[in-house]
């Protein structure tokens, strides 16, 4: 019994090794250049993260009428809260390349992005 626990140990741990995973085609310069754009991001989104009230004030607001004036400024806290602690992650750890290879770990990117209104799709676009 304990060959067959052993056997299917190794075997999943090296299922799980990848050589595709491996990127040593990545220059020095360009893992330097990553890393420190990482840290800039970081230190960004810290700074501006008070800009989250605003902003989920107003898109809250446009989403769900004057309803949205009032849960927006909850939301609002919650994603300066969230951006913060995420911009000081991403600045103390900028020379790790985590998660993916030094991308951002907040969508959007930066707290001025994303502020257009959502596009309904759900409608059907009638022929003419």
């Amino acid at each position: 019994m304990k060959k067959v626990l052993l056997l299917s140990a190794l075997i999943t741990v090296f299922a799980g090794f990848d050589p595709s995973m491996v990127r040593a085609d990545q220059q020095p310069e360009m893992i330097a250049e990553k890393m420190a754009v990482k840290f800039v991001r970081g230190i960004t989104n810290t700074v501006t993260s008070i800009v989250e009230l605003p902003k989920q004030t107003i898109i809250t607001g446009r989403e769900m009428g004057s309803v949205g004036y009032i849960i927006g400024p909850i939301k609002g806290v919650g994603m300066t809260f969230y951006r913060g602690v995420i911009g000081m992650a991403e600045t103390i750890f900028c020379m790790v390349p985590q998660p993916g290879y030094y991308d951002p770990m907040i969508d959007p990117e930066y707290v001025w992005q994303g502020w257009e209104p959502k596009r309904d799709t759900s409608k059907a676009v009638a022929g003419n």
